[in-house]
């Protein structure tokens, strides 16, 4: 009785999360008369997706975007990688209590600090670039406690071993603690991307030119027009925001779900 509440559950939830996609699908590929009311008779187009295309710089938004999440997922993982081997293998005073502090900002939203990283922002000169966007977020808390965690359960052993054959702290961390916790790192990697490409309120408040704001931010050039809401053209821009990640999905859905399932076993 409880499996079946179970799927009758999923497939409630599973419907739920379709509706959105299902209407932005519909409306993006049929023209603006039909975006709000269903007709099998509808012809199909591609013209909202030209009209979405030319109406903002898409090319830019893309570039700033990939630029973005790819440099903040480079420096989560640096820093997350040697903060989390630091707390599982070295004894220092006060580990515990940084570590505790490293904790503490799990707990905190990032938007409460949307103030202070404005003002630091505009302190450092820094203001409307991509740096801008992703600083805040290079020193990842989630990252270090995934980590440390998951290069506590790898055995002295293999340790004590590479040691033994001369390999210093260095080469013990990247052939032995990094090669065990790639599927944690695939994980990680999909939330942070996933995050940052979807980031909308911190890069809205930290830019102002075309030059160094993401796609989400574009976006809402569809949203401020003094003709109305065309929801065609706002589904297939959203659509293309979301490409990237939908096909990325697809094309490795089978390495994201072992990945998660191998974090969540750790």
């Amino acid at each position: 009785m409880t499996q079946k509440l179970d799927t009758i559950g999923a497939w409630l939830l599973g419907i739920l999360w379709f509706l959105p996609l299902a209407y932005t699908l519909w409306a993006a590929f049929h023209p603006a008369a039909y975006s709000t009311h269903f007709d099998l008779t509808a012809p199909l187009t591609l013209e909202n997706f030209a009209a979405a295309w030319n109406a903002a710089p898409f090319a830019r938004y893309f570039l700033n975007t990939f630029i973005l999440v790819t440099m903040v997922l480079a420096a989560q993982l640096i820093l997350s990688t040697l903060a989390a081997y630091a707390f599982a293998r070295f004894e220092f005073r006060g580990r515990d209590f940084v570590f505790m502090l490293v904790l503490l900002q799990l707990m905190i939203m990032p938007d409460v600090l949307i103030v202070e990283n404005y003002r630091l922002m505009s302190w450092l000169g820094v203001r409307d670039t991509i740096f801008a966007v992703g600083l805040p977020y290079f020193a990842s808390a989630f990252g270090i406690f995934l980590l440390r965690q998951t290069f506590k359960t790898v055995p002295r052993e293999l340790e004590e071993a590479a040691r033994v054959e001369g390999a210093n702290r260095w080469q013990i961390l990247m052939k032995v603690y990094v090669p065990l916790a790639r599927p944690i790192y695939v994980a990680y990697g999909l939330v942070s991307v996933s995050y940052h490409w979807n980031n909308f309120l911190w890069p809205l408040i930290i830019t102002n030119s075309v030059e160094s704001r993401p796609l989400t931010v574009g976006l809402q050039v569809f949203a401020s027009t003094d003709q109305g809401i065309d929801w065609s053209i706002i589904t297939a821009a959203t659509l293309l925001s979301a490409a990237p990640l939908l096909v990325a999905f697809l094309l490795f859905q089978r390495q994201f779900v072992q990945s998660f399932m191998r974090a969540g076993i750790r």
